[in-house]
């Protein structure tokens, strides 16, 4: 088994130092092998929000797989923004690997930031080709998650329509087709767990996706601060949302959603088979 711990919209230079000192300690008890982190480490691009980031990732256990969000271009500079639009997240937070492979899980991240849009993104086709030649070369044993920060039905402005390479509307559907097992994303300061033959329009095999609240970030959206704590193994993942408990001023678990590998992909666990591997865990301990 694998733990990933799923964090996204941390937004320094707009953080709450409670939170982040709370998350910091909540992901070391957790012992992850992995955090994979889905974008907008900061708020405006700076060059001290992005210091302020890498010292929080330096805090954090176990391996980074680490992707930019819209908030990581920088907004005002136009110069920067145009020409480099990611230099300073290269600078300070790249130094961390973009995917992890081992056995047991593959974990690929990709870039959906566009320079020409504020806050809209998505996979090119070249993007995907990428991630699809990537996935042809992973241990078969391996469940797949790819990590990016814009959700694939971000419904995008007319701008960002005219954007060339725009977002690729089937995204989605080719990945599955090659394999992949989970989307974790962000964005949206919202969480959700569900499957792909639920949320999109995906033929034959479902994925599973999952997207994280700010973690850290004072621009909550109507919905606690919150992160993921997401449990992998070959035949079941279990999608664990802790979220901020102010009376108690540390995360809890405020859901949990568990999927099962079946014949046409991953789906949510019935309660009666949850159950019932609850009775046997107990049998068996």
């Amino acid at each position: 088994m694998r733990t990933i711990v799923h964090l996204s919209d941390l937004h320094f230079g707009a953080t709450d130092p409670v939170l982040v000192s709370a998350v910091i300690a909540e992901v070391r008890g957790r012992d992850p092998h992995v955090i994979a982190v889905s974008g907008d480490l900061t708020q405006r691009a700076r060059r001290t929000q992005f210091r302020a980031a890498r010292e929080f990732l330096s805090a954090l256990p176990g391996r980074l797989v680490v992707v930019p969000g819209n908030h990581d271009v920088p907004l005002y500079n136009l110069f920067a923004r145009f020409a480099a639009p990611l230099r300073g997240f290269r600078r300070h937070v790249a130094c961390e690997a973009s995917h992890y492979i081992d056995d047991e899980v593959a974990i690929l991240g990709a870039d959906t930031t566009r320079a020409f849009t504020v806050k809209d993104g998505g996979l090119t086709r070249r993007d995907v080709t990428r991630l699809t030649q990537q996935l042809d070369t992973v241990p078969a044993s391996a469940v797949r998650v790819i990590v990016c920060h814009h959700p694939f039905d971000e419904p995008g402005s007319l701008a960002a329509r005219w954007t060339r390479p725009a977002p690729w509307s089937d995204a989605v559907a080719t990945l599955v087709e090659h394999g992949v097992d989970l989307f974790l994303t962000g964005h949206r300061h919202l969480s959700f767990a569900g499957h792909t033959a639920a949320r999109y329009r995906v033929e034959g095999r479902s994925a599973i996706v999952v997207e994280a609240g700010t973690a850290t970030s004072v621009r909550a959206r109507g919905e606690a601060n919150a992160f993921n704590v997401v449990r992998v193994e070959r035949t079941q993942v279990t999608v664990e949302r802790l979220e901020w408990q102010r009376s108690s001023r540390r995360f809890q678990t405020a859901h949990r959603e568990q999927f099962d590998c079946v014949a046409t992909g991953w789906l949510v666990s019935s309660a009666e088979a949850q159950d019932s591997r609850l009775e046997k865990r107990k049998g068996g301990s």
